[in-house]
């Protein structure tokens, strides 16, 4: 006579790695738990990620408000600028040394207020960066000093 192994059966139906419906009365409990923790862990990360998109638009949005209000404030400073050189062509002395003194600071005043009103915040980092490419060395030895100096001023 032959004796028969019992075969064990966990409730499981179809393909071992297919996901189940946790209301599955032949499920059992080991395996409702797994997928219902499966659910969550995945309805985690949808939110996580849609939180950062979230977090993204909104640091994108305040940088370019953030660049706009700069882009403003240059403008009124070039303005400014402008404004100065000519009063100083006005009102300064227009001959000898005086008078050619005067008149490069005004064209060096105008030049900075129209190069401020149209560049802008991007390009003046544009710029920036082109000088830092070119001339590296000085540009770190500027960096170091003023670190040097902004922790100097922090220092108690």
């Amino acid at each position: 006579m032959a004796t028969m192994n019992p075969v064990k059966h966990d409730g499981r139906q179809g393909n071992m790695g297919d996901r189940h419906n946790a209301n599955d009365p032949g499920m059992s409990t080991a395996d409702k738990a797994k997928d219902l923790a499966a659910d969550i862990a995945d309805r985690a990360k949808d939110a996580a990620k849609d939180a950062a998109h979230s977090a993204r638009d909104m640091a994108k949005d305040a940088a370019n408000a953030a660049e706009r209000r700069t882009d403003s404030a240059l403008h009124s400073v070039g303005e400014g600028m402008e404004s100065l050189a000519d009063k100083i062509r006005d009102k300064g002395p227009h001959e000898g040394v005086l008078g050619t003194a005067s008149d490069r600071l005004a064209k060096g005043l105008e030049s900075g207020g129209h190069y401020l009103q149209e560049e802008g915040i991007a390009g003046i980092a544009d710029d920036l960066t082109d000088v830092i490419r070119r001339n590296p060395i000085p540009a770190l030895l500027v960096g170091i000093g003023l670190g040097f100096l902004l922790a100097r001023a922090t220092r108690s």
